[in-house]
């Protein structure tokens, strides 16, 4: 394929060199007419292992080569990748000067191009910012339609500075976010010899991964100094400790508990938190990322409350009180703060467990459920149809399959709110996206 890249910073030379030797015929543009000499000298723009040897190579099979002529670079080519910055401003908002600059340049190089011309935006941008402001700016620009008249992608990179070309030629994951199928298929075969998972999704999907993924490093990062923090002044190897951590692989490092969801509960989370950080406290230890979890917790059930409220509807029914499923502990159960909030603000209340019967239920867990709603004799119901038949309501908590029974029983003009992402049918009006998800 022939391909134009925008902005040889660090992105798009490691794009441009890497592409170009698989054997793509690239042409690298740009403003600074020192990186264009660069990359035509066969020297590297930037430093990183393995970046020079990659130019030099290519450069001299004549499959890379670079200008400052946007819209010679265009006409050359069949598609045209962006790489340039988005910076920050003071504000936190991404600057986009650049980025607008760089689609008025192919939008307008497009305008005289009688053949389809394919659009990829690798710049890192907030979801939207591709279907609404680069693709409409492309268009009016070109004078086409995007989605037919030319194509728009959003191919997000992961790549690490000082292994960035290992990350480009063995990644774990490509994403192609397009508007339509033609120039998806297009930018995935440019990694079709790659290994990895490849997704086809949105655009706006594709654009929010890329900050998922930022986050939860930061994430990480952040955790780890302040465990580390917290087990140094302690006496405590942290190291260690961070490495007999590692060794659970089912809960620890893997995929459990990343799900959106609502918020945790039971008997260990909430406790060993407030202990975690209060012993942070008492050593006058500055840990804002530990102390700050259970407020994000709290907002969930804010949400909960809130939301169920705005719907005006008196009559809730819970399929599910105890804090998770398969089990009937309901200490500290986000569901039963909600229920008993809820009451407190006038709503009728029925629930359906298959887990919870009162005559069963000792110690702390009983302690607590009678505490915190004395009355839940009487919101209990013996099956999930005297709940979901009386309800206006209905708030699924886990994904119990004796719930999907009484789901079968919704009616028009009942709303769900699903917590246990379940695969429900069209035709219930379920109430994901507007509170969580």
């Amino acid at each position: 394929m022939k391909i134009s890249i925008f902005g040889l910073g660090y992105v798009g030379t490691v794009c441009a060199a890497s592409l170009a030797d698989r054997g793509h015929n690239v042409i690298g543009v740009d403003k600074l007419e020192v990186k264009v000499d660069l990359i035509r000298s066969g020297r590297s723009v930037i430093i990183e292992r393995d970046i020079d040897e990659l130019v030099k190579r290519t450069v001299k099979a004549g499959r890379l080569t670079a200008m400052m002529d946007a819209t010679k670079a265009v006409a050359s080519t069949d598609m045209s990748i962006i790489c340039v910055g988005t910076p920050s401003q003071p504000n936190g908002a991404l600057g986009l000067k650049a980025i607008e600059a760089v689609a008025t340049e192919i939008g307008q190089a497009m305008r005289s191009k009688a053949t389809r011309h394919e659009v990829v935006v690798r710049s890192t941008v907030v979801p939207g910012t591709t279907r609404e402001i680069i693709a409409p700016m492309l268009g009016e620009t070109s004078g086409k339609t995007p989605g037919s008249g030319f194509g728009v992608a959003f191919n997000p990179e992961f790549l690490r500075e000082g292994s960035s070309v290992a990350d480009f030629n063995s990644p774990s994951k490509t994403i192609v976010g397009a508007l339509d199928e033609a120039t998806a298929l297009a930018v995935m075969s440019l990694y079709s010899d790659l290994p990895g998972t490849k997704i086809s999704t949105s655009i706006e999907t594709a654009e929010l991964v890329k900050y998922i993924d930022n986050a939860w490093h930061a994430l990480k990062v952040s955790f780890g100094n302040e465990i580390g923090l917290l087990a140094s002044t302690l006496g405590v190897d942290s190291n260690e400790v961070m490495n007999i951590f590692f060794e659970d692989k089912r809960l620890n490092i893997s995929t459990a508990y990343l799900r959106p969801g609502f918020a945790f509960g039971g008997s260990c989370l909430p406790k060993d938190l407030r202990a975690l950080t209060y012993l942070g406290r008492k050593l006058d230890l500055s840990l804002p990322l530990l102390n700050h979890i259970l407020d994000s917790n709290r907002m969930l059930i804010e949400r909960g409350v809130g939301w169920i409220l705005g719907q005006s509807k008196k009559r809730i029914a819970f399929l599910g009180i105890s804090f998770k499923s398969g089990t009937d502990d309901m200490r500290e159960s986000p569901f039963v703060e909600l229920v008993e909030r809820l009451i407190g603000k006038g709503c009728e209340v029925r629930i359906f467990d298959p887990n919870v019967e009162l005559a069963r239920l000792v110690g702390a867990n009983k302690d607590y459920l009678m505490q915190v709603l004395p009355h839940i004799a009487d919101l209990l119901v013996p099956n999930v149809s005297d709940a979901v038949g009386w309800a206006e309501t209905v708030v699924i908590t886990t994904a119990d399959p004796v719930y999907q029974v009484g789901l079968a029983e919704i009616r028009p003009e009942q709303i769900v709110l699903d917590f246990a992402n379940l695969k429900l049918s069209s035709a219930i009006a379920v109430e994901p996206k507007g509170f969580l998800w």
